[in-house]
């Protein structure tokens, strides 16, 4: 959804307009084999204004019934709209929606390389030039430890840097934050694309970190209208260590 929706729209408009960006975004994930065959790819979208978000999940493959339903879900398990039983949804993530305002969207995605990472218990670098290009940050933190939750980890690693754009999580997939569906799944392709590329290069030795200039250059390509470090790659590579 982009930036300019607002909460003064009606619910139900909010609530079509994320399900249009949530089909969007799942036919392009899926048309370029980002996602694994299960099709796990599950959106929380806060409502503006309002403890509650909207979440969509993928339809199971396996299903005769493709549509993908939303449901309207307050931060404390109220269930506004949609499977009476999809408290959940709201619980799942809402410390990190209530400590970080800036977080419009959390989705939960399983790609095979981003899965494949995630399995091997390693944190994933960021040395392929287009997923650097966007974030500050260097590498892509790995969650193993469940026993204090998963939206603890995040709000951890956001404090210890506010760049981190995601989190692998163990023996499973990943989950990415950020302002809306759209770019936060174009940031999902980029990076599975990153684990594929790398992971690829394993066998040859490694992706080896990026020659000088590349991150000057690679931020001041995404991020110099927004980045106040642009232009200084030492500055940068220090904030985002």
């Amino acid at each position: 959804m982009s930036e300019s929706s607002s909460g003064s729209a009606s619910l139900p408009a909010f609530v079509s307009e994320v399900k249009r960006d949530f089909e969007k975004a799942f036919r392009v994930l899926k048309e370029t084999r980002t996602l694994s065959a299960t099709h796990t790819y599950q959106i929380y979208q806060r409502v503006p204004g309002e403890e509650k978000v909207v979440a969509i999940h993928a339809p199971d493959a396996w299903s005769d019934d493709q549509e993908a339903r939303a449901q309207v879900v307050g931060f404390d398990g109220t269930v506004y709209q949609g499977n009476p039983k999809a408290r959940g949804a709201g619980l799942r993530y809402a410390d990190i929606f209530k400590e970080n305002p800036d977080v419009n969207v959390v989705i939960h995605v399983h790609g095979p390389y981003l899965g494949a990472w995630a399995g091997a218990h390693r944190v994933l670098p960021l040395l392929y030039a287009p997923a650097q290009r966007q974030t500050l940050a260097r590498e892509i933190p790995i969650y193993i430890d469940r026993r204090g939750g998963e939206s603890a980890f995040i709000n951890e690693k956001i404090r210890e840097n506010e760049h981190t754009p995601a989190i692998l999580e163990a023996n499973g997939g990943a989950t990415f934050w950020g302002k809306n569906i759209i770019d936060v799944s174009k940031y999902i392709l980029i990076l599975e694309e990153a684990a594929y590329f790398q992971g690829l290069a394993e066998v040859l030795g490694g992706t080896k970190d990026f020659g000088p200039g590349v991150l000057e250059q690679q931020w001041g390509m995404g991020l110099v209208a927004h980045n106040p470090l642009a232009g200084d790659s030492k500055k940068g590579d220090r904030q985002a260590a």
